[in-house]
């Protein structure tokens, strides 16, 4: 029942209707003069709303619901331990236009020290306010400075308020309040952070979590395929970044490291990614880079119910196959007062992956004066990519002070693909092999070929459940949270086939151009010159598992501006496991490659190389399975490669904090301590010759720590729209699980093994910054920080003599293992800027800018047999993003440069064998047309100048890599209701 009648006449009007169940109320400014909307659609109980408006009593606006605005009754003041009553103001900020909740905006009395920021629904609390009239000022990026009356008394009040920036004549859609939420997250925020929102990560062909926070200052990624999968902060190694999925630690499937792959968490289905770079006691200390917090979406951060579906498809030019994506969320608040909330989310995807790769080698050799590599090799890759992700969150808001919640996700990766090789072993170091007709050219004899063909499966599932709760108590808040996970990694199918020929071929060389070319004899394309060489078949499974805890209190103080003092305890068990079984088989004397040969495409890299000879897969697999008395199983390389990568990893943290946030005027300054006790136990094997393949566990080791991290983080409003920014944060970066596993390998004189025995890195970490949030929208910014890192952990190799291991003496071994450097250090600035010309008349304030840069410098000292100081690993010098961008009526486009330098890959014996992934720049852009209200149409496309992932050896012109992958288009249709 809709009904429109003036204030005076309200109360006859609903006594007529209460008999029915709910009354849409639209009510008059005289009934509510607080509000400054003319209108105010409603929805509660009409007997409830009657009996309040006979009473007298207000009725109070909190949510905004699927019939509009969800109201609710207030309940009745209490006296304080005074002896004054008092109440709540609690309320929900929205934006008018769309009715969209306002994340992070600033809410305060005037008058009073009283601050809150909104939550993730709009929702704010001032509890404890004495009986009066107020005035609420709410202050958010992007909009004019609102205000709102409310009185307490009896009843307490509500407010709720709806601000927007209705003078202006630009549109603001998804993407522009996403730049707004994002800007008004990171002005609210204590501490030093960048925050991506749901929508801000569509509006780039950004298809993982990992290549969507790469466009934020100071960030870049690690690749793998032309898909981003590490996030690199600041330059430091992913593995010392924590990241967190919806507050809980998250899992990591892969054995070698504790980094966390984000290119299994598909971009559409996150509601916020927060990158953290400076620490508070209340979160991990593991984090020397930084935390990455990913959040998935809740019912009450939309409140109308809604329902999203995006189609994509493609075409890559590499390949000519075309990858297409789906996804599908739908949620809603429900319940007869709108306590429950449900969000039910779903992607697929499948891309096919080209990548043509030139490799080169880690060794050049001095040869007459010039420099040549003693390897060439062309490799082609394709691949099959899948991914299947699905999220349900449930959320009970039972009262205003109670909010529970449970999360789960599930993330599955499936990669399944063939790659094949032909490599030239260059015999450069034999006298007489190389004949020189030029600086650049010449000729090499002896030459080696060999053409390889691999098909893996690789399959990855990680899964995550959490449950908790907010509780406001009559003094303080109460958070519990309680969660447990899983990664696996399972690759049941790993297994290539070999074929060499002689070492009797003959190839000229020209190293005129970094790609430089080899091109071998006719001899190397015929496939009866091509004899067996080996067949390697390899299964592998990792898993981690983790079980955690965590409780926070919450508890006001009467010191300065609403003050308070936050304490916690978390408690984290994990466990990692590793087990690979391999085998290897030579023999098949005579086998050649002419029943299995097949040339395919005959050039990589638009004609300019002739690929050689390709080896069928399915028929040498059908060969070797009809076949196998023809084959004989090398036992000492099989149980090497089975027994020398399994481990199991035990580590458990226990863990607790106190804070007090202190606020006085624009100062807010947080000093705090965090403790972490660690106790960790691993498992091995010892591989020696007289190893079999079932060998148990036989090397063991353990460690226990405790440590104290404080630190201490202020912030200072200048005026409202600049801030400074300062922190001085401790941290602990624990080493990766491998490093740990206490595994030897002992061939003859040759050592390779874990080591136990690391010390964990420890870091001091200093940040300074300024910000100064632009009129209409945008910020210019500008931060230095240091970090010092003792006892980084790098992979050397040493001398000893008479080393003892396995129950045995060596008289002169070399080992290799990782061991604890000295210390690092590394410092950079950062500069940010970010604006929208809504100043600029008609079309032309659609348009705006978006540029970052970072500057970094990083050097560790004390790595055995190097006395000169090496840059960190992934550590790139600069890391930089440019945007343009065009917003108006419907119409967005977006064009975006992400550049960062290079950085060192792999420590060699001295720096001319240091390997490094060269520089890396690559132009995206999108462009997408609101066609109605719920539908919108997109065009997208990635890698646009094909800029291939480059590795060098030593200097530049020394390659030792070179993958590229072509771009890729697509497009789609996105629609939401």
């Amino acid at each position: 029942v809709d009904i429109a009648v003036p204030a005076q006449s309200l109360e006859k009007a609903l006594n007529e209707v209460s008999r029915k169940t709910h009354v849409d109320i639209l009510f008059s400014p005289p009934l509510v003069s607080q509000r400054t909307s003319p209108e105010i659609r409603g929805r509660m109980s009409a007997k409830e709303a009657v009996q309040h408006l006979v009473a007298g009593l207000p009725i109070a606006v909190v949510e905004n619901g699927a019939g509009g605005l969800v109201l609710r009754p207030l309940p009745a003041a209490r006296p304080s331990r005074a002896g004054t009553e008092v109440a709540d103001i609690r309320g929900t900020v929205v934006d008018r236009a769309t009715g969209a909740p306002l994340t992070g905006a600033t809410v305060h009395l005037q008058g009073r020290k009283e601050v809150a920021q909104t939550e993730s629904d709009g929702s704010f609390a001032i509890r404890d306010v004495p009986a009066g009239e107020y005035v609420v000022e709410i202050d958010y990026v992007g909009y004019p400075t609102s205000t709102q009356t409310a009185s307490t008394g009896t009843p307490g009040s509500t407010v709720f308020a709806m601000i927007s920036d209705l003078g202006n004549d630009i549109t603001v859609n998804g993407q522009r309040m996403a730049d707004r939420r994002a800007l008004q997250t990171k002005k609210a925020a204590d501490n030093l952070q960048e925050t991506l929102v749901a929508d801000d990560v569509g509006k780039l062909p950004d298809q993982n979590v990992a290549e969507a926070v790469r466009r934020l200052p100071s960030i870049s990624v690690a690749n793998d395929l032309g898909e981003g999968r590490y996030v690199i902060i600041r330059g430091v190694d992913p593995n010392l970044a924590n990241v967190t999925l919806n507050g809980q630690t998250a899992p990591g499937p892969e054995p070698e490291g504790r980094q966390v792959k984000l290119d299994t968490i598909p971009s559409s289905l996150i509601g916020s990614v927060q990158v953290i770079k400076s620490l508070t006691a209340d979160l991990d200390a593991n984090a020397i880079a930084g935390q990455v917090n990913i959040n998935t979406l809740s019912a009450f951060d939309r409140k109308k119910p809604f329902v999203s579906l995006n189609l994509t498809g493609g075409y890559n030019l590499s390949n000519k196959k075309t990858p297409f994506e789906a996804d599908l969320s739908a949620g809603r608040v429900f319940g007869s007062d709108d306590q429950f909330g449900l969000v039910l989310a779903v992607n697929y995807s499948r891309r096919p992956i080209r990548s043509q790769d030139l490799l080169g080698t880690s060794n050049w050799v001095d040869v007459g004066g010039a420099t040549l590599p003693d390897d060439f090799r062309l490799r082609d890759t394709n691949v099959v990519r899948k991914r299947f992700s699905a999220v349900m969150n449930f959320d009970w808001r039972p009262s205003d002070t109670a909010k529970m919640y449970l999360r789960s996700t599930y993330f599955e990766y499936r990669d399944r693909g063939f790659r094949d090789q032909t490599r030239y072993a260059l015999p450069v170091s034999t006298a007489g092999a190389v004949t020189q007709t030029s600086d650049t050219t010449g000729t090499i004899t002896g030459v080696r070929s060999t053409t390889l063909i691999r098909y893996a499966i690789e399959n990855e599932q990680t899964v995550t459940g959490s449950a908790g709760g907010e509780f406001e108590l009559p003094v303080g808040t109460l958070s519990v949270d309680l969660g447990v996970s899983r990664a696996r990694k399972d690759d049941p199918y790993q297994n290539n086939f070999q074929f060499r020929t002689a070492a009797n071929l003959t190839a000229t060389y020209d190293l005129g151009q970094t790609l430089f070319e080899v091109t071998p004899s006719e001899a190397a394309y015929d496939a009866s010159k091509y004899t067996f060489q080996l067949h390697r078949a390899d299964v592998r499974v990792s898993e981690e598992k983790l079980y955690q805890g965590r409780v926070d209190y919450l508890l006001p103080i009467g010191i300065g501006d609403d003050s308070s003092i936050k304490v916690g305890a978390k408690y984290l068990k994990r466990t990692k496991m590793n087990d690979r079984d391999s085998n290897t088989w030579n023999g098949a004397s005579g086998l050649t490659m002419t029943d299995f040969a097949y040339l395919g495409d005959e050039t990589i890299y638009g004609n300019r190389y002739r690929y050689g000879l390709r080896a069928n897969y399915d028929a040498l697999a059908s060969y070797f399975a009809a076949n196998p008395s023809r084959f004989t199983r090398n036992a000492a390389t099989s149980i090497s490669d089975s027994i020398s990568s399994d481990y199991e990893v035990s580590e458990r943290i226990l863990a607790g904090y106190a804070m007090v946030t202190l606020k006085a005027g624009g100062l807010t300054v947080i000093p705090g301590v965090r403790f972490e006790s660690t106790k960790a136990s691993y498992k091995a094997k010892e591989y020696t010759a007289a190893s079999t393949a079932d060998q148990a566990y036989d090397s063991f080791g353990g460690t226990s720590y405790s440590d104290f991290f404080p630190g201490i983080t202020a912030k200072y409003e200048v005026n409202p729209d600049l801030l400074l920014r300062g922190a001085v944060t401790t941290a602990i970066g624990r080493p990766n699980y491998q490093d740990l596993a206490p595994y030897v390998i002992l061939d003859d004189t040759e050592v390779t093994q874990g080591n136990p025995d690391l010390k964990p890195l420890k870091s001091l970490n200093l940040d300074a910054a300024i910000e100064y949030y632009l009129p209409g929208q945008g910020i210019l910014s500008a931060g230095l920080f240091y970090k010092r890192i003792d006892d980084p952990i790098y992979t050397q190799t040493t001398a000893e003599t008479n080393y003892q291991v396995v129950g045995q003496t060596i008289a002169q071994a070399t080992v290799t293992r990782p061991m604890n450097a000295t210390r690092s250090t590394i410092k950079g600035l950062e500069l940010n800027a970010q604006s929208q010309f809504t100043f600029l008349p008609g079309f032309l304030s659609g348009f705006g800018i978006g540029a970052n840069v970072t500057f970094i410098d990083g050097k560790a000292e004390g790595v055995l047999n190097r006395a000169d100081k090496l840059p960190l690993f992934l550590q790139s010098k600069v890391v930089g993003t440019a945007q343009l961008f065009y917003e108006r009526k419907g119409l967005s486009a977006r064009v975006a440069y992400s550049y960062r330098s290079k950085y060192l890959a792999e420590v060699g014996p001295d720096a001319s064998q240091d390997i490094y992934v060269d520089n890396f720049g690559q132009l995206d852009a999108q462009v997408s047309y609101r066609w109605t209200d719920n539908v919108t149409i997109f065009v997208e496309g990635a890698n646009l100048t094909d800029a291939p992932l480059r590795r060098f050896t030593g200097i530049s012109s020394q390659l030792n890599e070179n993958q590229k992958y072509g771009p890729t288009f697509r497009g789609g249709v996105r629609v939401r209701f």
